[in-house]
């Protein structure tokens, strides 16, 4: 699957970018509260004979569904609420510099 990506690696660069957001905003005035993220994905699921792995689900581009005949895509829909490591009770914040107009 050229142009799919494993859900897993999605997940990582999410919780990659929300990392980013929250610590470049550390000491901005203005901070968001991460209730829930909610994804919505289209997937292909492909089973493997391989030893010890028997599923993997990829992450498909929109536009490779209509260019798969062969392949079953599902949409699934997640939804992730993050949770800070060094303070689980704490809500996690996004925050960062107001944009030009914003207050």
């Amino acid at each position: 699957m050229d142009d799919a990506i494993q859900l897993a690696d999605v997940i990582w660069q999410l919780r990659h970018e929300l990392s980013r957001a929250m610590w470049a905003g550390e000491n901005a005035d203005l901070k968001f509260e991460a209730d829930a993220v909610n994804l919505e994905l289209t997937v292909a699921v492909e089973r493997s004979a391989d030893p010890g792995i028997k599923v993997k689900f990829w992450v498909l581009d929109a536009n490779a569904g209509t260019k798969r005949a062969t392949t079953v895509t599902q949409k699934i829909q997640l939804s992730l609420r993050p949770v800070r490591a060094d303070a689980p009770g704490r809500p996690a914040t996004i925050s960062g510099e107001a944009l030009p107009g914003e207050e």
